[in-house]
């Protein structure tokens, strides 16, 4: 498709498009009495409209039910994290026995590693990217610190090229192999926080497993955003929030992907009551007896006021679907591209958009560093009704996610970003 840079386009694009009224199922943020145009979803998504209703729903529960509830309502809070095992197996590509909802991201990544980070005296290395989100680091260092191994010895990360800013795969791939035997867990970010790199999960499973490693994912960025095949790629574990692109509330639970091979193991476990027997739960018997498939790595009961508004946006995406949503997303993604660099020209600037131009290797996040521009544009933009974020050492993060974001939005974003230049 050949895009234009004007509003006639972009609305003609917005017409054309099958998704254009879930826009209208989300509350948008108001600027001088208009919705904001929201880059941030790769942060906090926005709020879908049936977030409060299905919260509602178990505040009613609680008041009429109190303690019955958890049996006796139409969504039984028993079992509530049953409701997401088949839509969520569908974004992530697994089998409804493979996922569950739990806890929050780093907390889930802590508990998974707990079973899938076993270093030995000769095998302890973990690879990683570099500049994997601070929260990985943290825990990547706590956890080899807690099997008394030093962070600079125990972990690997994996560097850009002098001058590049992205990771080249044929990079991961030798260092992997490089490692060999020292190797007991590759943990990569599925999309890099930062530069929005897609990472090919895939032939990074095939080449950790080869030299008898782990292979896990955080999917904060990747779930609800790109296409996912955790089961056929053999992923042996995975987490991710539910609060960017699955637009579940701030701060909210995270799930968890435990490949199947790995449901009837002997792998240690850090074991609470939700995880055990769901048929004997209540019979308080003093030894565990892990729930077959991801839910045996539950912990505590669940937080149902926290999964009423992630079950709303779940099933948003069952109706829609991932194939749809990323054919929007590879679109909206291009348009956005296209009028940057059509401002870049007009107002002769020196934009780089650091993320991959190739499709397979990008989702919807494009971040751009801002050449000869300062942190004033970032404010310009924030004033003016364009929410975006910031990254030193000068990035803006630009994220159109398909559910709420229009083709008019790219262009009228265009706009203001021209004069927040040219008035600087």
């Amino acid at each position: 498709m050949t895009f234009q840079n004007t509003l006639q386009f972009a609305q003609q694009l917005d017409q054309q498009d099958e998704l254009k009224d879930y826009r209208n199922q989300f509350i948008f943020p108001q600027h001088n009495g208009k919705n904001v145009i929201y880059f941030t979803g790769n942060s906090l998504g926005l709020q879908p409209k049936s977030a409060k209703t299905f919260v509602d729903e178990v505040m009613s529960d609680w008041a009429t039910h109190a303690v019955e509830g958890h049996f006796y309502v139409e969504k039984p809070w028993w079992d509530y994290h049953e409701r997401f095992a088949e839509p969520l197996s569908k974004i992530v590509g697994a089998k409804p026995s493979e996922v569950t909802v739990m806890n929050t991201l780093t907390v889930n990544l802590h508990l998974l590693m707990v079973s899938f980070y076993r270093p030995t005296a000769t095998r302890y290395k973990i690879i990683c990217e570099e500049k994997a989100f601070p929260s990985d680091q943290y825990m990547f260092q706590s956890q080899v610190n807690h099997h008394g191994y030093k962070p600079e010895d125990a972990i690997v990360e994996i560097k850009r090229r002098e001058g590049e800013h992205n990771i080249r795969l044929e990079d991961i791939l030798a260092k992997i192999e490089e490692v060999g035997d020292e190797l007991a867990l590759v943990l990569f970010g599925g999309v890099n926080y930062y530069t929005g790199q897609v990472f090919d999960m895939k032939t990074i499973t095939e080449a950790g497993h080869k030299v008898g490693a782990i292979v896990g994912f955080d999917l904060a960025h990747a779930a609800g955003n790109i296409k996912l095949e955790l089961h056929d790629w053999n992923v042996d574990f995975a987490a991710w929030c539910s609060y960017k692109y699955m637009n579940s509330g701030p701060g909210n639970a995270s799930g968890c992907f435990v490949h199947e091979k790995h449901h009837h193991s002997d792998l240690p476990r850090f074991a609470g009551w939700w995880g055990h027997n769901k048929e004997r739960r209540f019979k308080m018997e003093p030894s565990f007896d892990p729930v077959h498939g991801a839910d045996g790595w539950q912990v505590s009961n669940l937080p149902i006021l926290s999964l009423a508004p992630y079950l709303a946006s779940v099933e948003m995406f069952a109706e829609v679907g991932m194939e749809k949503l990323i054919a929007k997303r590879n679109q909206i993604t291009s348009y956005l591209e296209f009028i940057l660099h059509e401002i870049d020209k007009e107002v002769n600037s020196t934009f780089e958009i650091i993320t991959p131009s190739k499709q397979e290797e990008r989702a919807c996040q494009l971040s751009v560093f801002l050449h000869g521009e300062g942190r004033s544009l970032f404010d310009y933009l924030m004033k003016n009704g364009v929410i975006t974020d910031w990254r030193e050492p000068n990035v803006i993060r630009l994220a159109p996610v398909p559910l709420y974001t229009s083709y008019e939005d790219m262009y009228n974003f265009g706009q203001i970003l021209k004069q927040g230049i040219l008035n600087h």
